[in-house]
């Protein structure tokens, strides 16, 4: 039995008028992703990267060609079906955190359940669940200014965790940390990812793609290369042995 996609690209155009002129930030993309997979998306700035994420986030929509998610047809829903999607099927993580500074980490970490059904005794379940797979389940009422910089971004990645999304989009998200406190929010991404979870990370470093199990490049709006990545965890099992 087939997988299904859980994304499908076809023939993916985005163009900005600029002017006379028109920007090509994407050019005629063709991509699918499945359950389950890791993937890093590089390329120099301007190479359409950040577009090509906010179209998989839902975030923007194609100028021409088809985006489905998870079999939905993302480029021809209205701004309140595409806010519904993203809400229920993408989890975020940003380079700046995006935390609100004056609430504490489980009322930062609820805020994707706000405009569910959901009663407040179950946001507050479901977000002390997201928290402490992440570690930071003895951090609940502390403040993001009471928090080291991975901590907050430990908060961020439980944000975008506790919807359960189809598909958690990371955006350059050790961009703001040290060498060490980076490597650490790697290796909470292998855990997630040996959970099941779906990740797409936008890097510019070759270190954090290193981590992925396939590495997508663009340049100029178009994908340049497309490949799979052996498990660094067996492969560096293998150097040992």
């Amino acid at each position: 039995m087939s997988i299904q996609r859980l994304i499908a690209l076809r023939n993916v155009k985005k163009i900005y008028p600029m002017g006379a002129e028109e920007v090509r930030a994407l050019d005629g993309v063709s991509l699918d992703v499945y359950p389950n997979e890791y993937v890093a998306v590089m390329g120099p700035s301007g190479s359409g990267k950040s577009t090509l994420m906010n179209v998989i986030g839902c975030l923007d929509t194609p100028t021409e060609g088809t985006y489905h998610l998870r079999g939905e047809n993302v480029g021809e829903m209205e701004d309140d079906e595409l806010a519904e999607i993203r809400n229920r099927e993408v989890g975020f993580v940003f380079q700046t955190f995006n935390l609100l500074p004056r609430v504490n980490c489980i009322q930062n970490v609820e805020l994707p359940l706000i405009y569910s059904a959901k009663r407040k005794a179950e946001r507050r379940r479901m977000a002390e669940i997201a928290l402490d797979k992440v570690g930071l389940s003895d951090r609940v009422t502390h403040k993001p200014n009471e928090l080291s910089g991975g901590q907050r971004q430990r908060v961020a990645v439980a944000r975008a965790l506790v919807n359960n999304p189809s598909l958690v989009l990371a955006d350059e998200p050790t961009g703001n940390l040290d060498t060490k406190t980076g490597e650490e929010i790697m290796m909470l991404f292998e855990a997630l990812y040996r959970r099941g979870n779906t990740l797409m990370v936008v890097t510019h470093e070759e270190e954090v793609s290193r981590h992925a199990r396939r590495v997508i490049r663009l340049r100029d709006g178009l994908i340049e290369s497309d490949v799979q990545v052996e498990d660094p965890v067996l492969a560096n099992y293998k150097i040992a042995a």
